[in-house]
């Protein structure tokens, strides 16, 4: 353990003498700020690990980037300077290449069944070893939720609608467009409204909720489900020496609450994503499902986004073919687990 992870893990150790226990508050860094589904959850999370270890723990969340950007996530947890935080893996190819499996254009568009896939296998032991490598350990995962495309003018209602459009695309989705025909222009989704209102872009990849909280419904005429896959290589991770530095009973509480955290946001995004549907219908947005063999035909282009990213793995020291096999087990393992008994907060609200 170096000098800079041993002041953070000592950092995180404090003294509630006048209670008469000793308190451990972890410091989680996040480059986002506090609003939205993706911060109401990761909230939740850091409440839950409160009231489950009975106040044992607490989890400080630096919000805004106050501790690291983004893009500097992973250096800065594996070198301790937050306990844990918010990490991206697409902006990490390479070392989180493990992680990245999540962002594969697979035929899985379902949110709480990607995340419960995802976190299953990022638990296995392969999984946990290879971020031990990195200094890091696993906690719990989000996800944008499926990905989506919205235009302004024009409509995507077959994969033939995708040629010649001016597209911003997203990771390997955005790429499979291109695959596809269309003129890939690089631009946030932040700028995405600008770039639709101004004709720079004729359709924008993106996710439901993501559409109304940035008002891009204004801005878009039509808006194709295209029942596909998602990106879901963003989750929490958190130093591994101060992991390892917790008692087993908050290691416990750490583990199970990031992996319910799973159910909660499931249930929040997917109320988020309806509703921005209603919304969209109401300001005029003409919806399209895709159809499912035009979707097939989306899949079959992504396939060799797949290749890379097994041959990216395997180049990682991980056996990737038999990765992506499991990965996909998984997929059906909870979409079987989805259609026998409905999604786990439908339950609770029966």
């Amino acid at each position: 353990m170096n000098f800079l992870k041993k002041t953070a893990l000592a950092a995180a150790m404090t003294i509630a003498a006048s209670a008469g226990y000793a308190e451990t508050t972890l410091i989680h860094g996040e480059a986002g700020p506090n609003r939205g589904a993706r911060a109401a959850a990761l909230q939740w999370f850091a409440d839950q690990v409160g009231e489950r270890s009975g106040g044992d723990v607490k989890i400080d969340i630096q919000w805004g980037g106050a501790l690291f950007k983004a893009k500097a996530s992973m250096q800065s947890i594996a070198d301790g300077v937050a306990d844990m935080g918010t990490v991206i893996a697409v902006y990490y190819p390479q070392d989180l290449v493990a992680y990245g499996i999540a962002d594969l254009p697979v035929n899985n568009p379902d949110a709480w069944v990607g995340m419960r896939a995802t976190d299953e296998l990022m638990r296995s032991d392969v999984m946990q070893n290879n971020f031990a490598d990195k200094d890091l350990r696993y906690i719990g995962t989000w996800t944008t939720s499926q990905v989506n495309i919205g235009c302004k003018d024009t409509a995507i209602r077959t994969v033939a609608d995708i040629a010649g459009k001016k597209v911003r695309g997203v990771g390997a989705y955005g790429k499979v467009m291109g695959e596809e025909g269309a003129n890939l222009v690089s631009m946030s989704i932040y700028d995405a409204y600008q770039g639709l209102d101004t004709g720079l872009l004729d359709c924008s990849q993106g996710y439901s909720y993501a559409v109304t909280a940035l008002k891009q419904e204004e801005v878009m005429t039509s808006y194709t489900l295209l029942n596909w896959g998602q990106v879901g290589g963003l989750g929490i991770f958190m130093n591994l020496d101060a992991y390892e530095g917790l008692t087993d009973e908050q290691r416990d509480v750490i583990n199970k609450t990031g992996m319910d955290m799973a159910d909660e946001f499931g249930r929040m995004i997917t109320e988020a994503n309806e509703a921005a549907i209603v919304t969209m219908k109401e300001q005029g947005v003409e919806v399209i499902d895709l159809e499912a063999g035009e979707r097939d035909k989306l899949v079959e282009s992504g396939k060799k986004f797949l290749d890379q990213w097994v041959e990216n793995a395997n180049s990682g020291g991980l056996d990737g073919a038999a990765l992506l096999d499991q990965y996909r087990e998984l997929l059906a393992k909870y979409t079987a687990e989805r259609d026998a008994n409905g999604y786990p907060w439908a339950k609770k609200s029966n």
